[in-house]
């Protein structure tokens, strides 16, 4: 497999995970900015709509999208709580907490769009507020600390992810203990760290 990354960027979930699963990988970095790879290849060849992650899992054969990106990585191991029968509500519930992530990465991943009206900024800012206290009840619920009940899983991942981007953006956490109990417990897993070192950010 092959997967494209912004260092930083929500494909650093993806990375994490293959990190976890042991899974042979190569990595291969994208500016955003320039659609290009560090190989000066025209992304938007590889992803049209030229976001991260794009998983090349065969020659040719690219997924895209953090709910895919993550399944498949999870499918592909024989870690159980990353991979849950089909059919399972095991498997539904996983699927919808990345879909759930994905709804937090929305609104706190809205205040990164350059020369954000005041008016915008204060609705993403409104719903920043309403996610990240959804996110704080799943974990009060939680007897585990983590997402789900069957303990970390990609969906931790993509999360913590999401939630490293409040210190740049300078989102206080401070009333959503639980959520920054989550973040900082998957960033010290050695997977996690391994990653960000990969990636440049530590």
């Amino acid at each position: 497999m092959k997967l494209y990354y912004s260092p930083g960027a929500c494909s650093l979930a993806a990375h994490i995970l293959l990190n976890e699963t042991n899974l042979p990988h190569a990595l291969v970095k994208v500016d955003l900015k320039e659609k290009r790879t560090a190989e000066n290849q025209d992304y938007k060849a590889i992803n049209p709509r030229g976001a991260v992650p794009a998983l090349e899992v065969a020659t040719g054969e690219v997924l895209t999208q953090n709910v895919a990106v993550l399944t498949y990585i999870g499918r592909q191991s024989d870690n159980t709580a990353f991979s849950p029968k089909e059919d399972t509500l095991e498997f539904f519930r996983l699927l919808e907490m990345l879909g759930f992530c994905e709804d937090v990465h929305s609104a706190i991943g809205g205040l990164f769009a350059p020369n954000l009206p005041e008016a915008t900024r204060d609705l993403l800012t409104h719903l920043i507020t309403r996610r990240l206290s959804q996110v704080e009840a799943v974990l009060e619920d939680s007897k585990n600390g983590y997402l789900l009940p069957v303990g970390f899983t990609q969906a931790d991942a993509l999360m913590a992810v999401i939630l490293s981007w409040t210190t740049p953006l300078k989102i206080d956490l401070s009333a959503y203990p639980k959520a920054t109990a989550l973040r900082d417990k998957v960033f010290a897993r050695p997977a996690a760290q391994k990653a960000l070192k990969e990636e440049g950010l530590i």
